[in-house]
């Protein structure tokens, strides 16, 4: 406050004694965002890349010129990741060493790390699909420790990964960390979890109960191979149709991986549809 007012007055100052105050241009990097803002805007591909590449002539490392390259221009997989790589290095320039150490922790929050964010998960995303799990797995909890709040869902996509890998010891401590997720991302993943661990018993039923109370419609995509839709939704509700095909998306690999959990969650929904029908009764 005290700044503002000081620049407020040295403004007032000049124009009481007859001078126009400078005004200085918007910084390269800021102009730069403010195209990427226009390319999210954009409705044509080829406007939103001219735009990326605008941004990047005015400042070279607007890492979220890279995520539109890697969205719009790359023609393979292998071709994404590595405009996605450039964006994370990218990012990485223009924040530097120092500003890591000082704000590790509460990235997100601070608005220019946010393009080196959404590059990050890019990367590691391609990272798991091109078969590179280990290093996907090291982007993500390198992600988490930046970034615990965990805006972005990274949790998630973390959570899917160590299923697959049936890295229960890394899976348990993550699911741990994140007690106050009351998701069915995470209700799911915790009985899951309890069923890998210890097979069918008191506490892996009660938290599949749980989970079929947050989400009903899980078992619909998992059990009776009701199709995904060929793109995602972009948003959900809470125990909606939405929230289980993305969870369903992200997490099948768990599933289908240890096959007699798929009975175990046919059990456990048979037995709640009867307990709700004589609640009817």
């Amino acid at each position: 406050m005290d700044e503002a007012n000081a620049f407020l007055e040295g403004i007032t100052a000049k124009l009481n004694a007859g001078e126009e105050p400078e005004v200085d241009d918007m910084s390269p990097d800021k102009r730069a965002q403010e195209l990427i803002y226009d390319a999210w805007e954009a409705k044509r591909r080829e406007e939103r890349l001219k735009l990326a590449e605008q941004a990047l002539a005015l400042y070279p490392e607007c890492a979220d010129a890279y995520v539109i390259l890697a969205e719009d221009k790359a023609r393979t997989l292998e071709e994404a990741k590595e405009f996605y790589a450039l964006g994370v290095a990218a990012g990485e320039r223009a924040l530097g060493e120092k500003f890591f150490r000082e704000n590790k922790g509460s990235f997100w929050g601070i608005l220019k790390t946010r393009g080196y964010m959404r590059a990050r998960q890019g990367l590691y995303r391609c990272l798991w699909s091109l078969g590179q799990k280990e290093e996907a797995i090291a982007h993500c909890e390198e992600m988490l420790s930046l970034n615990p709040n965990d805006n972005q869902g990274v949790r998630y996509d973390l959570a899917a990964y160590l299923f697959e890998t049936n890295d229960l010891d890394r899976l348990s401590r993550l699911i741990k960390k994140y007690t106050g997720d009351s998701s069915a991302f995470w209700q799911y993943s915790r009985a899951l979890l309890a069923y890998y661990q210890s097979g069918e018993n008191k506490k892996a039923n009660r938290e599949l109960r749980r989970a079929l109370e947050k989400n009903p419609f899980v078992p619909a995509y998992l059990l009776e191979g009701r199709a995904l839709p060929k793109e995602l939704p972009e948003f959900y509700a809470f125990g909606s149709h939405e929230e289980a095909i993305l969870y369903v998306a992200s997490f099948y690999g768990g599933w289908y991986r240890k096959p007699d959990s798929l009975l175990w969650l046919a059990r456990g929904t048979a037995v709640l549809l009867a307990d709700l029908c004589e609640e009817d009764e």
